[in-house]
């Protein structure tokens, strides 16, 4: 049995490519990092005509989801091209409002679908902060078996990546689901959120190195490209073979997640997160958000000073390498849940 991409997904990952390269997202990363949330909300709502956020969102709420495998090819190419926001979050609030049921489901997952909504959420066991909330139209919460609008997103806290702010979100809020059925949503958020982030945390390395060889081909010492010392190619040959043992991980947690939803009786509010999808998309986060960190680290070094100046626009994906790699999920946590599994 193959498992390679089709066409169609290849395709899909090609086209949201030129989109964003058009984009500029490094300047929408700046606005986004100084409190400027124009020009990412702007880039939100063309990736939502792409259909990119419809993929977490079932078809009873204008979504055409869950499709895991072709989530994966869109949050790799987000990631690549580090496209602010929440990224993760929103798509997790796809499995977390379809499961929960309730008008929130109703009120949410269809602008969450067009890309018109933006949203964070907290998880019990995920720690208490919500990646920009301040941009967020809204930031749910879930506490035990209940699920909260939170009244407000609450104080910033410091985050390695300015692009990417933290917050703690305002307590309180009513309720707008209860019962076991948000334990189970929640527990399917979680893993949804983990395996966007992992695909996001792969994007982020490949860009990473592909930065890093263009520059090693540049760079002279000894009147010779850095790029042929024998050093720097194990290195780079180092990276990229973790940024590839990560892929075949990544896929085939999409492939589990997408089982786990065709399972009868897996409706759009039927949503548990399975142990074992679970423990397949923990070795994904595990796997891509090392090589992606591994990647950050390589491009650093070979980079030297200049690769955590200001100018360069590689300082925002070395900055996000890190949060990425510990969110929804540290190396420790995800290991434990391997084994566990």
């Amino acid at each position: 049995m193959r498992f390679l991409l089709t066409d169609e997904q290849r395709e899909f990952g090609r086209s949201l490519d030129a989109l964003l390269t058009a984009a500029d997202t490094p300047a929408v990363l700046r606005a986004w990092a100084a409190g400027d949330h124009g020009p990412g909300r702007d880039l939100w709502r063309r990736l939502g005509d792409a259909g990119v956020f419809a993929l977490a969102v079932p078809g009873a709420y204008g979504g055409v989801g869950p499709l895991p495998v072709e989530t994966a090819v869109a949050c790799v190419e987000l990631g690549r091209h580090a496209v602010p926001g929440p990224v993760a979050e929103t798509l997790a609030a796809g499995a977390l409002l379809a499961g929960a049921g309730g008008t929130a489901a109703d009120e949410w997952l269809p602008g969450i679908a067009s890309g018109t909504a933006v949203v964070s959420l907290t998880l019990e066991g995920y720690g208490p902060y919500a990646p920009d909330a301040d941009a967020a139209d809204a930031v749910f919460t879930v506490t035990g078996d209940a699920l909260r609008l939170a009244p407000g997103p609450g104080e910033p806290s410091a985050s390695a990546d300015p692009a990417r702010r933290l917050f703690r979100p305002e307590p309180g809020g009513a309720p707008v689901a209860k019962g076991p059925a948000v334990r189970a949503a929640a527990r399917a958020a979680g893993d949804r959120a983990a395996f966007a982030t992992a695909a996001l945390a792969l994007g982020c390395g490949e860009e990473l190195l592909r930065a890093t060889v263009a520059y090693v081909k540049q760079r002279t010492q000894f009147g010779v490209p850095v790029g042929s010392f024998q050093a720097v190619k194990h290195r780079l040959a180092d990276t990229l073979l973790g940024l590839e043992f990560a892929r075949p991980l990544l896929y085939g947690a999409a492939v589990e997640l997408a089982s786990e939803s065709s399972r009868p009786g897996a409706g759009a509010g039927s949503a548990k997160g399975s142990p074992g999808a679970g423990a397949a998309v923990a070795a994904a986060k595990v796997a891509a958000g090392e090589a992606g960190y591994a990647a950050a680290r390589t491009a650093l070094q070979l980079h030297g000073a200049i690769g955590y100046t200001e100018e360069l626009d590689l300082a925002w994906w070395l900055r996000r390498a890190r949060p990425l790699r510990d969110a929804w999920g540290t190396p420790s946590a995800c290991r434990a849940r391997v084994l566990a599994g």
